[in-house]
């Protein structure tokens, strides 16, 4: 009988679940969202945090998409090729497919990160999907990380074009709003969380009447600009 492990109050079979991937080491899945200020606050060794599955996880996560964008776009050159892999990889846009995939419920926090919105915050989210990878990858080898990555991040890699990398996402989305419907998207703040000095900003961007995305970040310019990537994925999805 497989042994279960608790990943952040969840049993590793309804994380698996929600993942789409089952492991036969639960262990690595339960690593994958514990936050290095866990640790520091149990007094576990630092080695018991997510951060080496995520230094993993960035590497393969780097070569899938490298691999991706050069089988895509035979005519591209080096430098666009550089420049997609980077829209793809950064920080920001890991957290929209961290969001999607409800990461944040899973991720185990110290009770000083937790306070200061830790769990909505884009670096720690980013950082747990990269480290998802790097156990997908260690568990079920290469391919299987291919195949997780390519699920999870399909919208973003269907939609990524060279040309488009040097638009921002609130940009974009007003082009496409405006070809679609004529109309200009909007933003509006629906909350403000945390201390003063680490603040959470949740912001929804709207086409009429319609929600098209929502984006929580660190200040009301990086809210927007989330909200508009997710804005994009759903008007992706729904070409």
């Amino acid at each position: 009988m497989r042994r279960r492990t608790r990943a952040a109050g969840a049993t590793a079979e309804s994380a698996e679940e929600r993942l789409g991937v089952r492991f036969r080491r639960p262990e690595l899945l339960q690593q994958a969202f514990v936050h290095r200020s866990l640790l520091n606050e149990t007094g576990r060794p630092a080695g018991d945090s997510n951060e080496r599955l995520e230094f993993l996880g960035d590497a393969v996560l780097g070569f899938v998409v490298a691999r991706h964008l050069y089988r895509r776009f035979p005519e591209a050159s080096e430098g666009h090729l550089t420049a997609l892999r980077a829209q793809l990889v950064k920080g920001e846009t890991l957290a929209v497919v961290a969001r999607r995939l409800g990461l944040s419920e899973l991720l185990e926090l110290g009770r000083g990160e937790e306070r200061t919105g830790g769990r909505e915050r884009p670096i720690n989210l980013a950082r747990a999907y990269e480290a998802v990878i790097g156990a997908v990858a260690e568990d079920g080898g290469l391919n299987a990380a291919e195949a997780f990555i390519r699920r999870t991040l399909a919208p973003e890699l269907r939609t990524v074009a060279p040309g488009e990398n040097n638009a921002d996402p609130k940009s974009r989305l007003q082009v496409l709003c405006q070809a679609r419907s004529g109309q200009t998207p909007a933003y509006r703040v629906t909350g403000i969380e945390g201390p003063e000095h680490a603040r959470v900003f949740r912001v929804e961007v709207l086409l009429g009447d319609l929600v098209l995305g929502e984006g929580l970040g660190s200040n009301k310019r990086t809210a927007e600009r989330l909200a508009a990537e997710a804005a994009l994925t759903t008007l992706a999805d729904t070409v």
